[in-house]
């Protein structure tokens, strides 16, 4: 993935932040974590796939299609296996160390369901 350092499978969270902000962003943050988790509170931006879809086959978001994935979860396991499950599929993937937790504690944004404060469920 051109994007990150050779070999890299593993990004900081303020690198995720770097590379998946705005609009013409280069690549995608894919949250993996289960539905209630992401209403409680993600990463504005975020397109939103449960690992436990990923799993079951289930295709990714229409705008996460083609594009580097930098996957995010809670604290940075599930979005390891997303990750490799993802690059089996073929796709371009690396995750997030420390996830949602260490991404509200670098102080980037959080947002609930209605796009207001959230938290990290």
């Amino acid at each position: 993935m051109s994007l990150f350092p050779d070999g890299a499978h593993r990004v900081a969270v303020d690198e995720a932040e770097r590379c998946t902000r705005g609009a013409d962003a280069p690549a995608v943050l894919l949250d993996v974590r289960e539905q209630t988790e992401w209403d409680a509170g993600h990463a504005p931006g975020a397109l939103f796939a449960p690992l436990s879809a990923l799993a079951d086959g289930a295709p990714l978001p229409a705008a996460a299609q083609g594009r580097p994935l930098v996957v995010i979860c809670r604290s940075g396991n599930r979005s390891q296996t997303a990750a490799r499950l993802l690059t089996a599929r073929g796709e371009r993937a690396v995750d997030v160390v420390g996830g949602m937790r260490d991404w509200a504690a670098a102080g980037h944004a959080v947002v609930d369901g209605r796009g207001n404060d959230g938290s990290v469920a």
